[in-house]
This record gives C-alpha cells, sequence and structure tokens, in this order.
C-alpha cells in the first residue's frame, strides 16, 4: 500500500505532535492497519457519504493512543483519507483531536477530491 499525505495534513500532525508525544507511533500502528484493511470498518470507521465525489473517502474514529491511556478510544483523534482501490493507494487528508474539532473539514476533502 502506498501512502502519501496533503501538507494541510502534514500541518495537522505536526501541530498535534508537539502536544502528544506519542502520535508518531500511534499513527504508525493505524497505517499497519490501513495496509492490510484500507476499507472502511464499522464502528472503527466509516465512509463519509454526501459528498458528492466518486472517491472512497473514509473517517476511522478509534485510535489507540498511548497519550490517552486510561481514557478509552473514543476519547482522542480522527484521521481522514481517501482510498483509491485501483491503485492500492491512500492520501492522508486530515488529523485532529475530538476535542478540538466536531467533524471533518468537507472543504479541504472537496478541494482535492471533486
Amino acid at each position: 500500500m502506498e501512502f502519501e499525505s496533503l501538507p494541510e495534513y502534514d500541518r495537522d500532525f505536526r501541530k498535534l505532535l508537539k502536544k502528544y508525544r506519542t502520535l508518531e507511533s500511534d499513527v504508525e500502528d493505524v497505517r499497519r492497519v490501513l495496509s492490510i484493511r484500507p476499507d472502511a470498518s464499522p464502528p472503527f470507521s466509516y465512509r463519509i457519504d454526501g459528498l458528492g465525489i466518486e472517491s472512497c473517502v473514509i473517517k476511522v474514529r478509534k485510535i489507540a493512543s498511548d497519550s490517552f491511556k486510561g481514557k478509552g478510544v473514543n476519547s482522542g483523534f480522527r484521521l481522514v483519507y481517501a482510498y483509491f482501490r485501483e491503485t492500492e493507494k491512500i492520501v492522508l487528508i486530515e488529523l485532529y483531536h475530538k476535542s478540538e474539532k466536531e467533524n471533518e473539514d468537507r472543504e479541504r476533502i472537496l478541494e482535492y477530491f471533486k
């Protein structure tokens, strides 16, 4: 599986890494899982519908993090990515903490994938 990331994702990652020191290994764990199972797997991840685009955009809701020990998997990060089955490619779109933002940035998604 080939991974790419949007410049905005890279900024999101760097900003969160300053606050959550385990983020790098947490995201690497997610990438390993996505390499094996890139499709949506409810309740851990699901497709974002209603975008009006053909790309498969998926949001991962349950990311286990060492930064949140004892708080449960729902308390942390959200990852949004586009999965292209034909080319076996994943493009990382957005990474955010649930407490800082309620939902994904649909404008960002549409800007790159419409």
